[in-house]
């Protein structure tokens, strides 16, 4: 019988170089970005560039409420289940589902536009971008089956090709002059895209076939509608600052945050790719090696936190050159706001790192009340700041909400007997966060050699306190994993 790569001493190392993959396709497609977006941003100008972007976060938002985490639900069981028959009929039911929910979605979305007074055109945008949505979602509950075998570069290489169809079509819309609403339609062609060649890649080993049986969706969902509520407060509460600001704001201060947003939005997918590779590894540890899964959580939590700090002061450093990118100023208010909004990037990573855990012991119930606790604070935050501060204070209360989500899950999962995380690691990566900003900075030249040095010093404090992380340095030398990270296989 074959053996399943998951249940291997390869796992570990294969999780570690498929997140590095999915990386660098999200790399990739931001290269793409940097020939299509700056195009976009500009052709569109800042409040109609705001109003773009509220459409497709109210698209997003709405389609999250219906959509019940199903492409998780579809990774976790798919890493546990191996009976082919139960895999094919699990995949059929999702696949159902999906089409159903999406449609709600889809509806639910236009409604709100509607009500919401955006106009006629945005209205037939929010319908465009919602057909897109639901392509490109059932693209990714479908390639939950490449990931679930640890087959990271097939699923890197067909988002790329997504991504590249989607930034060639804004370049030719750009070129003949459209507006906001063939923008809105790019989705549809470019998830097409990659929905077929995920489909033909998998032909024949899995049932690609939706099937419409409400009482075993009803069966499915029982046993996760909490997970589901989960994740649709998280949909709401990443991107309900841009949509407030749309409403109380102006479109030149929406326009503004929506910049920082279209960056950080790009950014923040890295730390599911990197630390969401090694799901299907812990969710089979969960139910039977749980030395193994302690392990491999302390690490993961440590992992995050390096990587966090990395990226949130490259960020900070490199929001002048990023802007200047989009918009053609360094000096543009974006700047500002994307610096603020750099600490998501190390909040996201611990999020991350802390709720793939929760969500693999089946303790959903947790993670709810966490995207509560973050839903709750950025509305609040949001209608109290943006009136008076515009941007920066949506900025502000999107942050506050990110540094919750990370706290309280952090919480949640040591509590009842959960993992010890290495707490430790936390004053290192304040440390080397805090010299490499300062290193960065002080090099003054170009913030792009601003970030060189202030990775480097970064770097070099993880060096010097015995701590940057092994499993990396291994898969970039291509060497076997040292014996001390034996169990994370």
């Amino acid at each position: 019988m074959a053996v399943d790569i998951v249940d291997t001493v390869d796992a570990g190392p294969a999780a570690i170089r498929g997140g590095m993959m999915r990386t660098a396709s999200l790399a990739g497609g931001m290269l793409l970005a940097l020939a299509s977006s700056p195009l976009l941003i500009r052709h569109l100008g800042d409040a109609d560039f705001g109003r773009y972007a509220a459409v497709l976060a109210v698209v997003t938002i709405v389609s999250g409420l219906v959509d019940g985490g199903i492409t998780t639900i579809a990774l976790r069981e798919l890493a546990t289940t191996s009976d082919p028959p139960a895999r094919d009929r699990l995949m059929s039911d999702l696949l159902g589902l999906r089409l159903v929910l999406g449609v709600a979605g889809v509806a639910g979305a236009v409604a709100f536009s509607a009500l919401a007074g955006y106009g006629a055109n945005l209205v037939l945008g929010t319908l465009l971008a919602g057909v897109g949505f639901v392509i490109t979602s059932t693209q990714t509950l479908v390639a939950a089956v490449l990931q679930s075998r640890l087959r990271f570069g097939w699923a890197a290489l067909i988002e790329l090709s997504r991504q590249f169809v989607n930034a060639g079509l804004v370049v030719v819309l750009v070129l003949v002059g459209a507006g906001v609403v063939e923008f809105l339609a790019v989705a549809i062609p470019a998830g097409l895209t990659a929905l077929v060649l995920t489909a033909v890649l998998l032909r024949g080993t899995i049932a690609l076939r939706p099937a419409f049986h409400p009482r075993r969706w009803f069966a499915l969902l029982r046993d996760t509608i909490i997970f589901a509520m989960a994740v649709a407060v998280n949909a709401v509460y990443f991107r309900i600052t841009l949509v407030i600001m749309s409403v109380v704001s102006t479109p030149t201060q929406t326009g503004y945050f929506a910049v920082s947003y279209r960056i950080i939005e790009v950014l923040i997918a890295v730390p599911g790719l990197l630390i969401g590779a090694a799901f299907p590894i812990i969710s089979r540890a969960a139910h039977g090696d749980r030395e193994r899964f302690d392990y491999a959580v302390g690490r993961m939590f440590e992992l995050a936190l390096f990587f966090g700090g990395l990226m949130t002061i490259c960020v900070m450093l490199g929001a002048p050159f990023a802007v200047e990118i989009l918009v053609g100023s360094s000096d543009h208010p974006s700047v500002g706001v994307l610096q603020i909004q750099s600490v998501a990037m190390l909040a996201t990573f611990v999020a991350a790192g802390t709720g793939y855990p929760l969500l693999s012991m089946h303790r959903n119930r947790e993670t709810l009340v966490a995207n509560c606790v973050s839903l709750v604070l950025v509305v609040a935050l949001a209608f109290a700041l943006v009136p008076a501060h515009g941007a920066h204070g949506a900025a502000v209360a999107a942050i506050v909400a990110d540094l919750a989500l990370a706290a309280t899950n952090t919480a949640m999962l040591v509590r009842r007997g959960g993992p010890r995380l290495p707490f430790s690691a936390v004053p290192i990566t304040l440390l080397a966060g805090a010299a490499g900003y300062a290193g960065g900075r002080l090099a003054g030249i170009h913030p792009l050699v601003e970030i060189v040095v202030g990775a480097t010093v970064f770097l070099s404090v993880l060096f010097a306190t015995r701590r940057f992380p092994p499993e990396l340095r291994d898969v970039l030398r291509r060497q076997a994993p040292r014996d001390d990270a034996e169990h994370i296989r």
